[in-house]
């Protein structure tokens, strides 16, 4: 198995693996590799500061709430931290998963987003427990390139879309071809509002966003609880209206404070005006489908549909694309500029530093921008799997995810454990335990409805660094990020959107791996040819059909190349010499016959096999055959049959062997 696809690592604010991780072997450590509680201590701190903001990102990247990010960051360290099989690795969300969760949550619904990686977690334990985790390795080192530059093309123009405040598009073709319709929205340099205008809108916008959040789980409550047509009647709907009603409120008094402000007029007056009536209008309508005694589940649903979509909208109408694609551009700066910065600022991870300078910077002039969305209570964002669930779930498209999920995170996770061991002197990975616990971890992570995780490697690169020498890093790292969801969300809902999507723009330029390019051409056309071809289909298509493809083209160049002959023959002072180079299987057989039928009657003929690599039982016996029939003519064969390499033995060969 050849080493993981090259990156560097320490500046990368994404989950890409390094192709020579020996070359990032730290010096042996001082105290000889004891633990110590102030180095697992600091390590954690460094670890929390860089898995924050790409918990957040990836969650974004996938279409999910930004906790349900956070709440995989907190099992993966917490959980997967205790029982992991490479005690430095970190586990957490990953970049290379966001598509498939677009895509399934796209197609499925977020309501179930936990079944599937439930049931990829359910799988990933199995695996762990038949001691397969070493066969989740065995993949071709230009399909795994082919797979993060597919990911990362479909990362960086997704995030695009979104790092002006826009929607991203269905396919990753139509993400591609809309890219400069989205420059276009964000290439105008904005004009700044007075002061009172900026706070209230932009004060408007978080609380519109906080509106959306609350109708999205009134939403989610309602489906859980309805099976065909009707809703569950032991279902109190008591307290759901109760919540919808405080929707309603909330929103009238919003547009009490927008009403006659500058923030109606002007270009973007007449469009807020008529999202703000059509989302007042829904949620009313909401309202009164619930204030109903004996409420339609269809109607109640439908109306629950589209006050999610009308609050959205009125939440999109308040933003700014012109101020949105600043932040953005402002984060990129930061992460590239970070790099050039002296020693010490480099203790600070650079997607840190650059989400503090989008978040300082939207905070300070009120920017009109999306803000991070994140519930008071993370239990809010919990999302266990019921039985209307089971009832209404699209059972195929479940088991494909799932089979995805497993084999994906399976193979990133060991891939990612493999370059982890070769930066530290301490245990190996044990890759079976490494695969059950990442199962036990997805396991839960389903159970709660949040993403799945593979082991990263960002953060482990940033683990072993920091100086971490025991698992409790990882553990602590997964406390902190438990910590702060649950006693400081405020901070959180202060991060622009656009800035989360900035990093992962970047995230997206640097899987894509240009600069491998030239080092795949090296190792052949034929691994240049593999990459490509997985790259244009994952695009194209998806991710497992363009792995699926690459993987097939790989076993297809594979074949080839054991079944490439080469064969020539000449004649001298009345020998002729054939000479094999390549492997000489039954595919060959037509190119040596076609030499030997042209060898005189009774001629000496010599086999020269140096050049060969293989000959399987057909091949021998051909020659075998050949030979008998050759010495009748009064001719004879010279071979060195004993440099015959990986020859097939047969009872006829004993008196070769003898020779």
């Amino acid at each position: 198995m050849s080493s993981p696809p090259d990156d560097q690592t320490a500046e990368v604010p994404g989950d890409v693996r390094p192709t020579d991780p020996a070359s990032e072997l730290p010096s042996p450590p001082a105290d000889g590799g004891r633990p110590n509680f102030l180095n697992e201590f600091l390590a954690s701190i460094v670890v929390f500061l860089v898995a924050l903001p790409l918990c957040m990102g990836i969650a974004l990247a996938s279409g999910v709430p930004v906790a349900a990010g956070l709440i995989t960051g907190i099992i993966g360290g917490i959980i997967v931290g205790v029982l992991a099989g490479s005690p430095l690795q970190v586990s957490g969300p990953a970049a290379g998963l966001a598509v498939i969760m677009y895509q399934f949550v796209d197609a499925a619904g977020l309501e179930f987003l936990g079944l599937a990686v439930l049931m990829g977690g359910i799988l990933q334990a199995a695996a762990g427990l038949a001691k397969v985790g070493v066969w989740f390795r065995a993949v071709s080192p230009a399909v795994v390139e082919g797979m993060l530059a597919g990911i990362g093309v479909l990362i960086f123009a997704s995030q695009f879309h979104v790092m002006v405040d826009d929607d991203p598009k269905k396919t990753g073709i139509q993400n591609i071809v809309t890219i400069p319709e989205a420059i276009q929205k964000g290439l105008p340099w904005p004009t700044l509002e007075d002061k009172e205008t900026r706070d209230l809108v932009t004060g408007n916008v978080r609380e519109v966003g906080t509106l959306h959040e609350m109708q999205v789980r009134i939403r989610e409550t309602i489906q859980e609880h309805r099976s065909s047509e009707e809703i569950d009647p032991d279902f109190d709907l008591a307290g759901v209206r109760e919540r919808q009603a405080e929707v309603a409120g909330r929103l009238a008094a919003v547009s009490t404070t927008l009403t006659d402000t500058a923030a109606m007029q002007g270009k973007n007056g007449p469009r807020r005006q008529e999202t703000l009536a059509s989302a007042k209008a829904a949620v009313t309508a909401a309202v009164d489908q619930l204030s109903d005694s004996d409420p339609e589940a269809n109607a109640v649903f439908a109306t629950q549909l589209t006050a999610e979509d009308e609050l959205l909208a009125f939440e999109k109408s308040l933003k700014n694309h012109d101020w949105a694609a600043k932040v953005g551009l402002l984060t990129i700066l930061v992460i590239v500029v970070w790099r050039f910065l002296p020693g010490p600022f480099k203790a600070v991870p650079a997607p840190l530093a650059a989400i503090i300078a989008a978040t300082a910077v939207a905070w300070y002039w009120s920017l009109p921008v999306l803000y991070v969305e994140v519930p008071d209570s993370l239990t809010e964002e919990l999302r266990l799997p019921t039985m209307s669930l089971l009832e209404r779930a699209d059972w195929g498209l479940l088991i494909k995810t799932a089979v995805v999920i497993a084999v994906i995170a399976s193979a990133e996770t060991l891939l990612c454990a493999t370059a982890v061991d070769a930066m530290h002197t301490g245990p190996r990975t044990n890759y079976d335990k490494e695969l059950f616990a990442q199962g036990v971890g997805n396991t839960l992570c389903g159970l709660v409805g949040s993403l799945p995780m593979t082991g990263v490697i960002v953060r482990s690169s940033a683990n072993v660094q920091a100086g971490a020498k025991t698992r409790w890093s990882a553990v602590m790292h997964g406390a902190w990020l438990l910590g702060l969801v649950a006693f400081a969300p405020g901070l959180l809902r202060m991060i622009p959107v656009s800035g989360l999507a900035a990093i992962l723009v970047y995230t997206g330029v640097k899987l894509m791996g240009l600069g491998k390019l030239p080092g795949l051409y090296r190792a052949g056309k034929g691994e240049l040819a593999i990459f490509l071809t997985t790259v244009a289909t994952i695009v194209a298509t998806d991710l497992l059909t363009g792995v699926l493809i690459g993987i097939g083209l790989a076993a297809v160049l594979l074949l080839r190349k054991f079944t490439n002959l080469h064969v020539r023959s000449e004649a001298a002072g009345g020998e002729t010499t054939v000479h094999l180079a390549g492997a000489a299987t039954f595919v060959g057989l037509p190119k040596i016959l076609e030499h030997l039928e042209k060898v005189p009657a009774g001629s000496r003929v010599k086999v020269d096999v140096e050049e060969l690599t293989f000959m399987d039982h057909a091949c021998l016996q051909l020659l075998e055959g050949w030979e008998r029939q050759h010495q009748s003519t009064g001719g004879s064969l010279q071979l060195d049959w004993r440099s015959v390499p990986d020859k097939p033995l047969s009872p006829a060969d004993g008196r070769r062997e003898a020779e």
